[in-house]
């Protein structure tokens, strides 16, 4: 495991998981106990290169303190340290409640969690306009530990390559997809900031990105990126976390919860829908649809996006810790398992962040001021034009 900017390894977080395996993994939003194991067994494996447990402590701390800038242009300027820091930390949480693909998606009422998943990326990519030659290239921006870019290998039979800051999440994605035997070398991961990505011009037949260039400190640089690595005509589907028109800037609740989403979830600002749709505009690309898919109609039954992020009283749902007892039940065992040296010092403070980002996403949905799935796609112009950044 690479030692990466806040001085905390994968390895090291690896150790509070195992400690807290009877609390918090029982709250997850699906398959607790197979998880669990699964969990079980990738500790196993670490457990030889288990280092310090004091740097979780330091590198929550340096994430916090990260976060202490009350200005946006302070935290975008320091966006790099700011979401590797909050990665390193957050990583191996997410694999282990939420699986491979980190987003959300909206449940219709015959369909299971990991079904929605898959879905919700499979209608991203049904927008991309691929003519079905398996050469063609995607290009995966903010691909996290690759559970969307193997499934949309799989979905298209397209060469898909992922892109992500984070050096952790880049080894972890290429051991998951060495280990997958559908994707057959079709897909990879590797290290880059996707505002400066390490491709060529007009390298890549299509683009998508979910949930991921809401880290961007300038959607126009990014989005220019992109433009910039996709072939004239290819097609750009993106993902985007967003305030919608119901969020006030003058509200002190809404202000609560758009800063709760972006300390919990390694933000250095979140935009209005707005301003993502003009950037894309900005950055040459033509828009062809855009819509925000909370609002999306789920049917008798279907279920809301922010659902597992709602409090409930079933004690096997990751749900539970959303209520004050369960809160309450979950942080004193975190903070026991701490005292009694049987977790790292800086599991509860990591846990307390993972919460405050879930707390936001569940009240800011809820009141649908946020939404995680402003969807908008755009094409490269025929006649394309190179897109000079200002430096």
């Amino acid at each position: 495991m690479g030692q990466v900017m806040s001085g905390v390894t994968a390895k090291d977080l690896s150790i509070a998981f195992g400690a807290t395996l009877t609390g918090v993994q029982l709250f997850t939003p699906a398959d607790p106990i197979g998880k669990s194991l699964l969990l079980l067994k990738q500790l196993r494996g670490h457990k030889k290169n288990l280092t310090c447990n004091s740097e979780i402590n330091s590198g929550i701390d340096e994430y916090n303190k990260l976060h202490k800038a009350k200005d946006a242009k302070t935290r975008n300027a320091n966006y790099k340290k700011l979401v590797n820091s909050y990665y390193d930390l957050a990583t191996l949480f997410y694999e282990w409640g939420w699986g491979q693909s980190f987003h959300f998606a909206y449940r219709w009422c015959f369909e299971s969690f990991d079904e929605s998943i898959r879905r919700h990326e499979f209608q991203l990519a049904s927008k991309l306009h691929l003519t079905g030659d398996p050469s063609q290239k995607i290009i995966d921006v903010g691909c996290g530990i690759g559970g969307p870019m193997r499934n949309i290998c799989r979905f298209t039979g397209c060469d898909v390559t992922g892109l992500t800051l984070n050096p952790y999440q880049v080894q972890r994605g290429n051991e998951l997809t060495d280990a997958s035997d559908t994707v057959n070398g079709k897909c990879r991961s590797i290290q880059g900031d996707f505002m400066e990505m390490p491709f060529k011009d007009n390298e890549f037949d299509a683009a998508y990105a979910i949930e991921a260039t809401c880290h961007a400190p300038d959607r126009v640089g990014v989005y220019s990126e992109i433009y910039r690595v996709l072939q004239p005509g290819a097609v750009f589907a993106c993902y985007e976390w967003c305030m919608t028109d119901a969020y006030d800037k003058e509200n002190a609740d809404h202000n609560r919860i758009k800063k709760q989403i972006e300390e919990g979830d390694g933000l250095p600002d979140i935009c209005h829908t707005s301003v993502c749709l003009d950037a894309l505009k900005e950055s040459g690309f033509e828009v062809l649809h855009q819509r925000d898919m909370a609002d999306a109609f789920i049917g008798k039954g279907g279920k809301p996006w922010m659902l597992p992020l709602l409090p409930s009283w079933n004690p096997l749902s990751q749900r539970f810790q959303f209520n004050w007892l369960g809160f309450r039940l979950t942080n004193g065992m975190i903070r026991l398992l701490e005292f009694l040296w049987l977790a790292p010092k800086g599991t509860f403070k990591t846990q307390q962040m993972l919460q405050l980002g879930g707390f936001g996403c569940g009240d800011g949905g809820t009141a649908k001021i946020f939404t995680p799935m402003y969807l908008m796609v755009a094409r490269v112009p025929t006649t394309k034009e190179k897109v000079i950044k200002d430096q």
